[in-house]
């Protein structure tokens, strides 16, 4: 594959199981007139090969050298729930670069494929745009909070099963929301079910 330079047209190939996730991946490339998704049958030409996988392992690794077997092929993985594999193992499979699902912006997506493309393969990204999911660790209040949370219960109810103020758990709800950067209760809960906390 040819080094790109970032004014050129990257040409990008998507391989995702889940259709909706496909969907959505190639909504990002025909958002930036600077991206061109290839078909399936000539993911050999891409630049750079979008791969979306819900934990990345090394067996789902081993996937890579199966969808191209270009020496010089150059992976995006964009992981929906745990990083599992070795960094090592992901550099020899062609990863360049991780960007996590909920972390991943039509810009951020767009950047990172074209930095995919563009990149001399020395070394993987990981993670790209921010911390893993499961990182940073919540404390053991803030996953019974939210546990209790993703249960259905309401503020009132889970003071009183945990012997807590209201206004406690408000704190505590407000702190795990502020470490994760989320933006609500039920992005909160999301989070840490993606990180499997709860």
């Amino acid at each position: 594959m040819p080094q790109q330079v970032l004014t050129e047209t990257v040409r990008v190939a998507i391989h995702a199981p889940a259709p909706l996730v496909r969907a959505g991946l190639a909504g990002f490339v025909a958002l930036d007139p600077r991206l061109h998704e290839l078909p399936r049958d000539r993911i050999r030409e891409a630049d750079a090969i979008v791969v979306a996988m819900e934990v990345a392992d090394t067996s789902a690794l081993d996937l890579l050298p199966r969808l191209s077997d270009e020496p010089d092929a150059r992976f995006l993985v964009v992981v929906g729930k745990q990083w599992r594999a070795d960094l090592s193992a992901a550099r020899e499979r062609g990863v360049r670069a991780v960007v996590w699902w909920d972390f991943c912006s039509p810009d951020v997506f767009a950047r990172t494929v074209r930095a995919v493309a563009g990149s001399d393969g020395s070394a993987p990204t990981l993670p790209h745009t921010a911390e893993p999911p499961h990182a940073p660790r919540l404390n053991s209040r803030e996953v019974d909070v939210l546990r209790l949370i993703a249960e259905g219960k309401q503020i009132d109810e889970i003071a009183v099963e945990l012997s807590y103020s209201e206004r406690t758990v408000r704190y505590i709800l407000y702190g795990a929301m502020k470490r994760t950067r989320t933006r609500n209760r039920a992005h909160a809960v999301s989070y840490a079910i993606r990180a499997g906390l709860i």
